[in-house]
């Protein structure tokens, strides 16, 4: 009897962000979300981009121990201030004072990606900074953008998907989903390497 063709790998995203499903499903692949449990807190003296990194790795292979024939994306954004991590805001309060100190400032994004295959061992991580470029913005535009939009799970405390855009001078990318969450144009290039169809 031939041998029946290998069935296609299904694709799971190691992220409960709603920003990189939607990201993802621009795709037009199936695939499933599950939820990394890693501990994000950084390492004492870690750089953002080093903890960028680590943290999409460590949520892609988490994933994939629990799906190892699956292929697993893991990605984590942290947004870097001449060297310090800056977080999800988390509340009113601390995105007030993370606008406060970007304003006028340049602060590069850095959005790590992971895909990783347990069962056929495949594993890479890529980084795409994004450099942004903060207009200088007075109390008055931080508080009006803030209760507009609420942007409290996003690092940096602005989505330049939405209104954000308006906080800004410039972004400097080269893969403009990055800033999103999932730089599309890296995991399209990652998803072929470990072996899906795309076109």
């Amino acid at each position: 009897m031939p041998e029946s063709p290998p069935q296609p790998r299904s694709l799971v995203l190691g992220s409960t962000s709603r920003y990189r499903r939607e990201l993802l499903a621009r795709l037009g692949l199936p695939f499933d979300v599950a939820a990394p449990a890693v501990d994000e807190t950084p390492l004492a003296g870690e750089a953002p981009r080093a903890l960028a990194l680590r943290l999409a790795l460590a949520k892609a292979r988490a994933v994939a121990a629990a799906h190892p024939q699956a292929v697993v994306i893991g990605s984590d954004q942290v947004a870097d201030l001449d060297g310090e991590p800056l977080g999800k805001p988390g509340n009113h309060e601390r995105a007030t004072a993370q606008l406060r100190r970007m304003r006028g400032q340049t602060v590069v994004f850095h959005t790590a990606l992971a895909v990783v295959c347990q069962a056929t061992g495949f594993e890479q991580v890529d980084l795409a900074p994004v450099r942004v470029r903060f207009r200088d913005l007075s109390d008055a535009e931080i508080e009006r953008y803030l209760h507009a939009e609420q942007p409290y799970d996003c690092a940096g405390s602005a989505k330049s998907e939405g209104l954000g855009i308006a906080l800004l001078d410039a972004i400097d990318s080269d893969d403009p989903t990055a800033l999103i969450g999932l730089p599309l144009i890296r995991t399209c290039r990652m998803l072929r390497a470990a072996g899906l169809a795309l076109p």
